[in-house]
């Protein structure tokens, strides 16, 4: 394995695939050894990937779990666009070369231990990830809320843990989550089993209706998917007063900031200003990109 330490935290390491398992709607879950970058992940950082020898250029992954004792980073991607299907040809035991963890992941105020995770699509894993890495922690209280027009990529089960207010409809719920003590729910159009039928916004309005005012107060909201979602939940997040942190995702071509090809206009106390999604964000304040 060769590594190198890139902007000081940031390794290169020639990834050994673990498993690769293809699941319903085209998606692909994807576990490599990396243990220099496992060992400095964190929910909403993400991954650089080599697809195969002959696409020369990376693809940016969120990394939706990490496990720093065994070395391993795990990826849920849709082969959309030529390199992403040749990564889903590759095998276990193929050697592919991982630039990771970049970028600066999610903050959690510690004064607000009520979290609302949304995650919508391929912006679902940051969200795992999130719950994972709080799960332990005492005094927080996370709620995860997935949407998804295609079957969800993991395990489900008929939650036994209650999310007050959502519709009847929301019976399932990932069995991983349920396992960690996380209560979460699914949202979707297009008629899955188990998950609402609409959008993930519902459900999290439908929650924190049922909220008193002190307890709102005490709420912060998470979020990753496609931009209109992130506009929705931005503006939820504004209707009841919540801080709201959203991971962007973006074409880019370096992933390490050299390029300036994945930059978005961000409100900063200075005036509108460019920032690059991938070592800027990918995770910014809500207010700033949707003001």
């Amino acid at each position: 394995m060769s590594h190198e330490r890139t902007r000081g935290s940031v390794f290169l390491e020639d990834a050994r695939i673990l498993t690769q398992l293809a699941h319903a709607g085209q998606q692909f879950v994807l576990r490599v050894h990396a243990p220099h970058a496992a060992r400095g992940a964190a929910p909403g950082t993400f991954a650089h990937i080599a697809c195969d020898p002959s696409v020369p250029m990376r693809r940016p992954l969120s990394i939706m779990r990490a496990d720093a004792e065994e070395g391993w980073l795990e990826f849920l991607y849709k082969p959309r666009g030529h390199g992403l299907a040749m990564l889903s040809r590759r095998q276990p035991g193929e050697l592919v070369s991982v630039l990771a963890p970049i970028g600066h992941g999610f903050v959690v105020d510690s004064a607000r231990p009520r979290l609302l995770a949304l995650g919508g699509g391929v912006g679902i894993p940051p969200m795992i990830f999130l719950a994972e890495q709080i799960r332990a922690q005492r005094g927080l209280l996370p709620i995860v809320l997935m949407g998804s027009e295609v079957p969800f990529p993991f395990e489900l089960a008929v939650s036994r843990l209650d999310v007050p207010g959502v519709s009847r409809e929301a019976t399932h719920a990932v069995a991983l989550l349920e396992r960690w003590g996380v209560p979460s729910r699914l949202a979707s159009n297009a008629g899955l089993q188990g998950a609402h039928r609409g959008f993930i916004t519902d459900l999290a309005r439908a929650w924190l209706t049922t909220l008193s005012a002190d307890e709102r107060g005490a709420t912060q909201v998470f979020a990753c998917g496609p931009t209109p979602m992130l506009k929705a939940v931005a503006k939820l997040a504004r209707e009841f007063h919540l801080p709201c942190q959203v991971a962007l995702e973006e074409f880019m071509a370096c992933g390490i900031g050299g390029c300036a090809g994945c930059t978005v206009l961000v409100q900063t106390p200075d005036g509108p200003a460019m920032k690059r999604v991938c070592v800027d964000g990918p995770v910014f304040d809500a207010r700033q990109i949707y003001p």
